[in-house]
């Protein structure tokens, strides 16, 4: 199989799996129930003064491997599985009170579980309890069915802390805002632990029409607990369990902090993103253990179409009932360095392109070319990859 045949294929093999045409029949019941229009998430009705709704995400990927020196899979170079399987209930009211229980199904772990209340002038402060977002990575904060690339970028993985169990402030305004958070382990067994608390602060001086202009900064601190930490990251594939840069197991970890900035300019149809991270393990046995990071990306709506903007985060809008296509193209560099001291962890640099097609309202494909340059213990492995990915999300 050629290489320009290989992505088309892999849309092919995943659509054609019978888990996904099982999710698709799942969808097709679900819109038969309650017809799903551009934006809305099927109703099931109100319960005790909360209008419930039902949502879900669904993704089938593919990775195609052109390995250099380690391989990155033993299937004859290639994964294909179901990556994703989300489950939401939402609810809306009573009053300024908003929940949502969410469960991967694939994955076996429970996504946001929390509940929300919002109050003062136009409803732009919150306060929040149970399993949510924490506040730093502006990648991460956004909508998983509106990312860019199939993978997130290197610093994302390593340093978001991502879903946790604990409470939060948030204030959005139209140009600015912050929030405040502290948290314990993920309510799931057996994933992420550590005590810790963080915060991020946004500005978008330029706001408004087709153009924004947002910088940001948070930092989060964390104590590993017991199990310490390892950081390491995967070569922009998440379906293959090597790391080829890993810095290895630090059991003396004591605390953990992480600084980073980021920056977002949208004008019409191209948006342009950037985030920065170092952080810091500091180690009762060695020495402290620095590491940093950065992406830079951009995307262009191919037919002019153009970005929604609110609290903070970029939005993507879908295309509703009978309208064209939203197809895109996307760059992405991502780096990665862990090499500090007797700490050789390596580095590793990635160019990712991307092509994305939002199918309507509630499906969306994904093509990605993944060049991976890296090297550790002074070892170069540089291998390629193909990315496919065929989404449902409703």
């Amino acid at each position: 199989m050629t290489s320009l045949t290989r992505p088309i294929a892999a849309i092919a093999a995943i659509a054609a799996s019978s888990r996904l045409l099982a999710a698709s029949a799942l969808l097709a019941a679900v819109a038969t129930v309650a017809p799903l229009g551009a934006y809305a998430a099927p109703a099931l009705g109100t319960l005790g003064g909360s209008n419930i709704t039902f949502e879900g995400l669904l993704q089938g990927d593919g990775n195609w491997y052109h390995e250099d020196v380690r391989e990155l899979d033993g299937r004859d170079d290639r994964d294909l599985a179901i990556r994703r399987a989300d489950l939401l209930l939402r609810g809306t009211g009573p009053g300024p009170l908003d929940w949502v229980a969410g469960y991967d199904a694939r994955g076996e772990r429970w996504l946001d579980v929390n509940l929300r209340a919002r109050f003062g002038r136009g409803d732009r402060h919150a306060l929040q309890a149970g399993q949510f977002k924490h506040v730093n990575s502006l990648e991460e904060l956004s909508s998983t069915r509106s990312n860019d690339f199939i993978a997130k970028a290197t610093v994302t993985t390593i340093y978001a802390i991502a879903r946790r169990a604990g409470v939060g402030y948030g204030y959005a305004g139209d140009t600015a805002g912050l929030s405040f958070s502290a948290f314990d382990r993920e309510i799931t067994s057996g994933q992420a632990t550590g005590r810790g608390s963080g915060a991020r602060v946004w500005w978008a001086p330029l706001h408004g029409g087709a153009q924004v202009l947002h910088v940001g900064a948070a930092y989060v601190t964390q104590d590993p607990g017991s199990a310490g930490t390892r950081v390491r990251a995967r070569p922009n594939a998440d379906l293959t369990n090597l790391r080829l840069v890993d810095a290895g197991q630090m059991d003396d970890a004591r605390r953990i902090g992480t600084g980073s900035v980021e920056a977002l300019w949208v004008r019409g149809p191209v948006k342009l993103q950037a985030e920065a991270f170092r952080s810091t393990v500091e180690r009762d046995a060695g020495p402290d253990f620095d590491s940093d990071g950065a992406y830079a990306s951009a995307v262009w709506n191919l037919r002019g179409q153009g970005w929604g903007y609110r609290g903070g985060l970029p939005v993507t809008p879908v295309p509703g009932v009978g309208e064209p296509c939203r197809w895109q193209l996307a760059l992405r560099y991502d780096h990665i360095d862990l090499d500090d001291g007797a700490v050789r962890g390596g580095w590793q640099d990635a160019w990712t392109v991307g092509v994305n097609a939002y199918i309507g309202a509630h499906a969306k494909a994904m093509l990605n070319y993944v060049r991976i340059d890296s090297r550790r213990g002074g070892v170069d492995d540089d291998p390629a990859i193909f990315e496919a990915r065929f989404q449902l999300h409703w």
